[in-house]
């Protein structure tokens, strides 16, 4: 079988590779997924550069979601062969994935593999911040990259609770396709100012809530649009550079500060919460009320190629690996 692998820290393009590799078997509590399709996100290739919560044990397998079909059991699994799953683990760019029983999400006929391939990290940690958030109906919300998969998501689910939107964004060319989703208002941070930005748009109240990705300058802007008792949550880092925080703001204006991590929200909330997130999104995924667009599909030979589009600005869908 082939599977993506990488025996050095470094750029994903640089440093995986596609290899011949045994294939696995499942151990106790396990699963053989063949795999069909799996999304490649920010997350993973953060993995692969050693920036990513989970830290590799090199040589490692690359990707943590996708779609395939159980094909084989582990001691102490009581589930048919032959389902087609979600499923989370490292290793999800290969031919066959080893799974725990726990993480697999067995999939409705009517969802498409492009869309059930990307069933868990994005939809699933979209959900739990907009909930998180606290924005009730009319209120304001901005999130930053608003042009990201993540994004998109964001906005969709905003607007089905009638909550108010900003997005940031550095290009104009997906603004149209944003505002259709049901974004209210854009600033482009290249040529606009975020914070009078959205004092005019607001009324001078500011946000309520801000959910970032980028972090180092745009977090610290992001911070200065919160009204008083607002929350900026941090979801990512793709600048690569921490934030400035204003110390002065979060006295005076009653702020609040935190990180968000859906391994770790998941291992916080309980079995019910889980299973409801898990039910909403699958009703909205199925039912087409959200959509997860793909670009492009590359194959496991086509790593490099793959990694590189994922990476390339104004993207308008996810790119995904088909074994």
């Amino acid at each position: 079988m082939k599977s993506i692998i990488f025996d050095h820290i470094g750029k994903p393009a640089d440093s995986l590779a596609c290899i011949d590799s045994p294939l696995p078997e499942p151990g106790p509590n396990e699963v053989r997924i063949k795999v069909i399709a799996a999304p490649i996100n920010p997350s993973d290739t953060m993995f692969v550069q050693n920036l990513y919560g989970i830290r590799p044990h090199l040589p490692s397998g690359a990707g943590f979601e996708g779609v395939g079909v159980v094909e084989a059991l582990g001691e102490g699994v009581q589930m048919r062969t032959g389902m087609r799953v979600s499923f989370t683990s490292v290793g999800t760019w290969a031919d066959y994935a080893i799974a725990h029983q726990r993480s697999l999400i067995p999939v409705p006929d009517v969802m498409t593999d492009e869309v059930a391939a990307q069933l868990f990290v994005n939809p699933f940690t979209a959900y739990a911040m907009v909930q998180d958030s606290g924005v009730s109906e009319g209120g304001w919300l901005m999130i930053t990259a608003a042009g990201s998969a993540f994004g998109k998501l964001v906005i969709q689910l905003c607007q089905m609770r009638g909550i108010r939107t900003i997005g940031t964004v550095r290009r104009d060319d997906l603004n149209d396709e944003l505002k259709a989703l049901g974004l209210t208002e854009v600033i482009n941070t290249e040529t606009e100012k975020m914070a009078v930005r959205v004092r005019e748009i607001t009324g001078g109240h500011g946000v309520s809530c801000v959910l970032d990705a980028v972090g180092g300058h745009t977090a610290s802007e992001a911070l200065t649009c919160l009204a008083k008792g607002g929350t900026l949550f941090i979801y990512g880092l793709m600048s690569l550079q921490d934030p400035a925080i204003n110390a002065g703001l979060l006295i005076f204006r009653e702020l609040t500060v935190k990180g968000f991590w859906l391994t770790d929200w998941m291992r916080r909330v309980d079995s019910q919460t889980r299973q409801l997130v898990a039910q909403n999104v699958i009703s909205l995924l199925s039912s087409g009320k959200i959509q997860l667009p793909v670009e492009a599909s590359y194959s496991l030979d086509q790593i490099k190629e793959a990694v590189e589009h994922a990476d390339r600005p104004g993207r308008w869908g996810k790119i995904l690996l088909k074994p």
